[in-house]
């Protein structure tokens, strides 16, 4: 069963510069076990996201599809840790 997420981010017409500052004031004001979804988020600009976000402060607990392979990604979720 999917669980719902406390946010949600459509990156879809994004700068990457831009979605990455986004991307970190929301998950900055996040509490620890809440959820992000990030949608539409083009492949640039999700291998750069996973560089700004520290390993140990995220888990990723859902791809669109429960496919892993970060290439064909549509849709994906973060829980902060």
């Amino acid at each position: 069963m999917k669980q719902k997420p406390d946010y949600t981010l459509d990156c879809r017409g994004t700068i990457t510069s831009i979605t990455l500052l986004k991307v970190s004031r929301i998950f900055r004001e996040m509490r620890p076990r809440e959820i992000l979804m990030i949608k539409n988020c083009d492949p640039d600009t999700r291998a750069d996201l996973f560089k700004v976000l520290p390993n140990a402060s995220y888990e990723l607990i859902d791809v669109d599809g429960n496919n892993y392979n970060m290439e064909c990604l549509d849709c994906f979720h973060i829980r902060k840790q």
